[in-house]
């Protein structure tokens, strides 16, 4: 352990016992420990390719056959991700009763497995697949048995993982990939989550900023917050006047609004906060 996580943990455990609800925001960076790779790199650039687009996904039959190719491979190791160190802190620091909130631009549903309970998805859940007609839901697993089953060339194809269950698959033709329909009106089948260029739901948006209006503080982790859905409550929080922390290996667009910024990594930092925090908040009998 390095002599800077530890001054670093103790900076942030004094920040977390100075309020008594902070609003948590989560991204990527929490979930890398678990095996799911990030968007972008300690520069904020892309480090992948680009995430599927909303309006190509619904536009063009081509899209989704490339979608759902990529996908049949990434859910594979997606859905045996486990919750990390920095997942179980956030569930150890609700249970004290420290937070107002934990928002998710995730879709792995780590922080539930972890014991968290007031968790907004912001983003929705990859869990969860959706018919765009009729709103029928799926569970994800369900469609994967059903790809497999319509294309069982698919168990041949490997690829290297790619953020939020997609994969990296060069030189394969997708065209031929039969795509599952609705089973209930032939509809356009989609995961339930906000994709690149799709809306967040209004009521999602809402219950956020209700309670980072409860909140005293905001902690972001493993966010670069460089798309807006998530920027949005940084910039409320400032106008606010309430104090941002954030831990994150690079550059966050917020840096200049924030009272505490640690360039650690998440879980090793909130563990070691939480060995601060918890004496202070724990009774003994």
């Amino acid at each position: 352990m390095t002599v800077k996580l530890v001054f670093m943990s103790t900076l942030l455990a004094d920040f977390i016992c100075s309020h008594e609800h902070i609003f948590v925001l989560t991204g990527a960076g929490v979930s890398t420990a678990s095996g799911i790779p990030e968007y972008r790199d300690d520069s904020g650039e892309w480090k992948h390719q680009k995430p599927m687009e909303y309006r190509n996904f619904v536009g063009w039959q081509e899209a989704r056959q490339r979608y759902w190719t990529r996908s049949f491979i990434g859910w594979q190791r997606f859905s045996r991700a486990q919750p990390n160190a920095a997942h179980l802190a956030l569930a150890r620091l609700e249970r004290l009763g420290l937070l107002a909130r934990t928002v998710t631009q995730n879709v792995d549903g780590l922080h539930q497995s972890a014991g968290s309970c007031e968790v907004t998805e912001l983003h929705g859940s990859l869990a969860t697949v959706t018919c765009l007609d009729c709103n029928d839901a799926s569970p994800r697993s369900l469609i994967q048995q059903r790809l497999l089953a319509l294309n069982p060339m698919l168990m041949e194809l490997s690829a290297q993982p790619a953020p939020d269950g997609d994969a990296c698959v060069e030189d394969y033709d997708e065209s031929g990939l039969r795509v599952p329909e609705c089973e209930n009106c032939g509809g356009i089948l989609k995961p339930q989550v906000v994709f690149f260029g799709e809306t967040v739901p209004v009521v999602t948006v809402q219950e956020c900023f209700a309670a980072l209006g409860k909140a005293d503080a905001m902690l972001v982790i493993g966010s670069s917050l460089m798309v807006y859905s998530g920027f949005r409550f940084v910039r409320e929080a400032h106008r606010m006047g309430i104090p941002i922390a954030a831990i994150n290996r690079g550059k966050t667009r917020a840096d200049e609004l924030l009272m505490l910024k640690i360039r650690q990594d998440c879980g090793s930092t909130l563990d070691q906060a939480l060995l601060r925090v918890e004496p202070r908040f724990v009774q003994y009998d």
